[in-house]
């Protein structure tokens, strides 16, 4: 599993950089330490390397710029989330549609790059991007943390990435 991670990283290190086609398997090979068998055994070819993955960190990245410009939104949108008055408050209605939006994106998105995944593991794994995005913005804020909060969530996808392909290939 170590190796495969160390892949990864030099991957999206490397397409970060060059973009798809500067990345090849021999500069992620020279970069990760590994030969190209190695690389073939986790995946099957560079598609099947980068697509997917480039894909689901550039999304998170992208959700992360946007909550390190404007925090307020989902600051107040989880206070008023937690809260239960007799009367809800539009800004907890928009709120909540927001994250149920988001969440049937990241449906979409895990449905299509994993389509050997059940409605279930897919289910699963959308609550679990949520949450866990939550809790790295939670996290900054109550502790003050100076963390890189767009390194943060490009972790997390890949942490997602890598559950999700773990999942598809058990099944």
């Amino acid at each position: 599993m170590e190796s495969r991670q160390r892949i990864l990283d030099a991957t999206v290190e490397i397409a970060g950089e060059r973009g798809y086609d500067g990345t090849s398997i021999a500069a992620v090979s020279a970069k990760c330490g590994l030969p190209a068998s190695s690389i073939y055994w986790h995946f099957q070819d560079k598609d099947d390397l980068i697509t997917p993955l480039e894909r689901v960190t550039a999304m998170a990245a992208n959700v992360a710029r946007s909550l390190v410009d404007a925090p307020d939104f989902l600051r107040l949108g989880l206070m008023l989330a937690l809260e239960r008055r007799p009367t809800e408050p539009r800004g907890r209605t928009v709120f909540l549609r927001v994250r149920e939006i988001t969440h049937q994106k990241i449906t979409e998105v895990l449905t299509t790059l994993f389509p050997g995944l059940d409605e279930a593991a897919v289910h699963t794994l959308a609550v679990y991007t949520v949450a866990g995005a939550d809790g790295l913005f939670v996290h900054r804020k109550v502790t003050g943390d100076a963390v890189d909060l767009v390194a943060l969530f490009e972790r997390h996808a890949r942490l997602v990435h890598d559950a999700a392909t773990r999942m598809a290939a058990a099944r």
